[in-house]
């Protein structure tokens, strides 16, 4: 993988609220389907991309917003070889709800999913590459890009403002208990039969039901959960190899490969941000 296509991950453990994400050749950078805790906005900086946003598949390109709601089913790839790059931030929801809160958005300081998934606009689109150069510059205090980053989080929320909210349809108890034990257990090995018999539910129809609520197989989004428990873990500076134990996997090469799948890039990527390079 060429420097331009390999990810750089930006972070800051005094800013633990946010982390960025910049890659300048995205040819060969493909996602399967998946969805974070936190919520996302990305800014696409050159060429065209697909983006699929739960059951909606849009064509983005160069100039465009897209975002994110926690636990909202995505995936970003690249259009027949086409270069395109794209910045994408990474936002945690608790503090982005107590902004939004404070700027009189929310009558509590909960998560309300925002129903817009594609913006256009240029002014929010220069300012959210302003925002990301100051991340990325060595040189800016951390204070700085503190405010910076409250700054333009503060006048996007605000553009947004007048968008209805969103929310996805209610899963049954039977569905979010079966969704709970696997956030729970995720470590675990957990067969289809004894998530059928806890549910009541055939395989067949607990798969159907499940991914057509939650955008993956109960299969994907125990793996999905694994993964986020280790990409936790390579934050806090875990071998490679504890991470991938820790998160439930039998060995770090099945670990590597699930990672690189769902976060598009290599654990050692991710575990190295800018700040330690």
């Amino acid at each position: 993988m060429s420097p331009s296509s390999s990810p750089l991950f930006w972070r800051d453990q005094r800013m633990p609220h946010v982390e960025l994400r910049k890659i300048s050749d995205a040819r060969q950078v493909c996602y399967a389907p998946h969805s974070h805790v936190h919520w996302s906005l990305g800014a696409v900086t050159a060429g065209r991309s697909t983006f699929r946003y739960r059951d909606t598949t849009y064509q983005i390109s160069a100039g465009d917003l897209v975002m994110m709601n926690p636990h909202w089913v995505h995936a970003c790839n690249p259009i027949e070889n086409q270069p395109w790059a794209y910045l994408m931030l990474y936002v945690d929801t608790a503090w982005l709800s107590s902004l939004r809160y404070q700027l009189g958005l929310l009558d509590a300081p909960d998560w309300q999913d925002i129903a817009t998934a594609v913006l256009t606009q240029p002014e929010l689109y220069a300012a959210y590459c302003d925002m990301a150069s100051c991340l990325l510059d060595e040189r800016q205090a951390i204070d700085d890009k503190q405010a910076v980053l409250t700054d333009y989080l503060s006048s996007f929320m605000q553009a947004l403002a007048h968008a209805p909210p969103a929310a996805l349809p209610e899963a049954s108890s039977t569905l979010e208990q079966v969704a709970v034990y696997l956030r729970n257990n995720c470590t675990a090995d957990i067969s289809l039969e004894s998530l059928c018999q806890q549910s009541g539910y055939s395989a067949g129809h607990l798969i159907r039901a499940f991914k057509q609520h939650y955008g993956l197989t109960p299969h994907a989004y125990l793996i999905n959960q694994r993964i986020q428990m280790g990409q936790e873990a390579l934050k806090q500076g875990q071998p490679i190899v504890e991470a991938a134990l820790n998160a439930g996997f039998n060995d770090q090469p099945h670990f590597q490969r699930t990672f690189k799948r769902l976060v598009a890039a290599t654990p050692n990527q991710y575990r190295y941000p800018l700040l330690n390079q």
